[in-house]
């Protein structure tokens, strides 16, 4: 007996017919393609995911949904903030779908069937962009490695809050983020060759989101009174809008960043508020200007 979904249906060709793939929804075709996978048809079944998913990619009416709408915030202590950036590297995360005939699927949205980076990761790769831009690198080159000694500074802790599992020091950040959705797939291939002949071993796919795709980072910025660690506006946003910009241009989004992939070039910056409205520019810079005549018109620090 195997507990193996696809390998059952391959040693069963009685209950393959029985079965409606369900071909309706997203996970209908890698479905598909898989069964034919684990029945030993494996490099036609890769090869026709490879055609079949490559590309660009329709976004669903829905995803359109989830997109933030921060026109109308309801409190002027708040400031929201969207950065549009393009690719110049491929994007990776890995799937967390349990039976895939790929080793590296990019990561999908369960129901919808699209790449996307979930806010969890833009939390903890800007919270980590935000450490390196306090002296994180140095605290390691000193500590060999180790972050036993780190202590997040007020400015990040206000951000982000504390890590989980601090008992009751643990207070929730005053950041909030959204996930990105990406209309791309394509394909990198990695072939590790042999020290002895210099030749490939065996090619490792990857499904990534390729360069030239674009995407966008949406967070919100909310403090609430009496919030602890207390800090200014004026002394915290212009750090964490540094952060963003070394993260996507510098640093790279993708799982796999040490080897360079998950740059990007920031198109456009905007900036909404409840009584300054709203505001787009080409730069960071001109942007922390417009949002730093907000604070000082309204006193909202």
């Amino acid at each position: 007996m195997t507990w193996d979904y696809f390998p059952f249906l391959a040693e069963d060709t009685n209950q393959q017919e029985i079965l409606a793939r369900p071909e309706g929804l997203a996970g209908g075709f890698v479905d598909e393609v898989s069964v034919r996978f684990f029945q030993g048809e494996k490099e036609s079944a890769r090869r026709r995911y490879m055609r079949g998913a490559g590309g660009d990619i329709t976004l669903p009416d829905l995803v359109s949904q989830t997109v933030p709408d921060f026109s109308s915030l309801p409190s002027s202590r708040w400031l929201a903030f969207q950065v549009d950036f393009e690719l110049l590297t491929p994007w990776y995360s890995r799937d967390d779908r349990l039976f895939h005939l790929l080793d590296n699927p990019v990561r999908k949205d369960r129901v919808f069937g699209v790449p996307f980076m979930a806010a969890s990761s833009w939390k903890g790769m800007l919270r980590w962009a935000c450490r390196m831009q306090a002296g994180l690198r140095e605290h390691l080159e000193r500590h060999n490695g180790k972050l036993d000694s780190w202590r997040d500074p007020d400015w990040i802790l206000h951000l982000f809050g504390n890590v989980k599992g601090e008992g009751e020091e643990f207070s929730q950040g005053a950041l909030v983020f959204y996930p990105t959705w990406f209309n791309k797939i394509g394909f990198e291939v990695i072939n590790p060759h042999s020290r002895e002949r210099r030749a490939g071993t065996q090619p490792i796919y990857y499904e990534v989101v390729p360069p030239g795709a674009k995407g966008r980072l949406s967070l919100l910025y909310a403090p609430w009174p009496g919030m602890k660690p207390k800090a200014k506006a004026e002394e915290v946003l212009p750090k964490l809008l540094a952060a963003i910009e070394a993260l996507l241009t510098t640093y790279g989004i993708s799982a796999k960043r040490t080897a360079g992939w998950g740059t990007a070039e920031i198109t456009k910056w905007r900036a909404f508020h409840k009584i300054g409205g709203y505001v787009e520019k080409d730069d960071c810079a001109a942007l922390w200007r417009e949002v730093q005549n907000w604070l000082s018109r309204r006193g909202t620090s």
